[in-house]
């Protein structure tokens, strides 16, 4: 992911920001009580056609037709950019259903002609059928998104509010935005913040190296959507990880999706499943993660 990129992520002070005011009061409508069943974190990667990951994620010899079933077994959810270029049939979304466990959850992106139109879909019934193909995904739907692009600003705020007054609020979604001036200003992000809480809509926490604005860490639902970007696996990628399982313990939330994203994809599997370890031995959740057929040692942080 270019977005965010720096010359050396290495000299970047990283560190998550102070826990927002607004957060208290919505995470106690949102967290778990005693006695209620263990938060699910959902750990995912951005596709499964890496042919980079055959004999060391993937059986070696391992059929690209394959390839999904392969990513079903190692992680339990995914950031589907596949969506964000073309609303898939029903017998596709079939196909992928059938290829993963019952765990697993899909996490759509919102198609482009949707996210970056003016009015973000509005009249042309491109909502709609992108709606009705998320049926498909039945009790495997995790949570979709919609990436807004980078020149929508804060002043568009009323058309973020009819658009998701118009999205059926039985299904999740999450909410990404990346202008600066949502963060510039602190009454532009609290509204933006409290029009995502009253639709019960996530708001997309983005870790990345050049834009730390949009590592925010409000919580705006009952789930939270993390996309964390790693800068190949360095030291600080697994002291940020530590961090988030800290923060993701704290927070107790019924659901989370995190997606570690790392360089040209090929070394997330690493990424994960060192998350998924530390979050085993944390002992709070329920999740899962890739564990390798061959090769190096996982690497350790102590």
């Amino acid at each position: 992911m270019k977005f965010g990129k720096v010359p050396d992520p290495a000299a970047v002070e990283y560190q998550l920001p102070v826990e927002p005011l607004a957060n208290r009061a919505r995470l106690d409508r949102y967290e778990l009580g005693v006695g209620e069943e263990r938060p699910r974190i959902y750990i995912g990667a951005t596709g499964w056609s890496m042919k980079e990951w055959v004999g060391r994620w993937y059986p070696e010899g391992a059929r690209s037709a394959d390839y999904l079933t392969h990513y079903g077994e190692l992680f339990n959810t995914i950031e589907l950019n596949t969506t964000h270029y073309r609303i898939p049939s029903p017998e596709m979304v079939a196909r992928w259903y059938d290829s993963v466990p019952a765990d697993f959850r899909f996490c759509p992106k919102l198609p482009q002609f949707i996210s970056h139109s003016r009015d973000l879909g509005r009249g042309d019934g491109g909502l709609q059928k992108f709606v009705a193909a998320l049926d498909s995904f039945r009790e495997k739907l995790g949570c979709a998104f919609i990436q807004l692009p980078p020149y929508f600003g804060a002043d568009r705020l009323e058309v973020l509010r009819a658009f998701l007054g118009r999205w059926p609020q039985v299904l999740p979604l999450a909410v990404e935005v990346r202008h600066p001036s949502w963060f510039s200003d602190p009454f532009a992000t609290e509204a933006l913040m409290d029009t995502l809480a009253a639709h019960k809509t996530a708001a997309v926490i983005t870790d990345v190296a050049g834009r730390r604005d949009v590592l925010h860490g409000y919580v705006t639902a009952p789930r939270t959507m993390v996309r964390f970007v790693g800068n190949g696996l360095i030291d600080s990628d697994f002291t940020r990880l530590a961090e988030w399982g800290e923060r993701l313990r704290e927070w107790n939330l019924p659901e989370t999706f995190i997606f570690p994203h790392e360089p040209d994809n090929v070394l997330a599997p690493d990424a994960a499943a060192w998350l998924a370890d530390h979050l085993t031995a944390l002992d709070f959740a329920e999740t899962r993660g890739p564990a390798p057929r061959q090769g190096p040692e996982q690497m350790s942080l102590f």
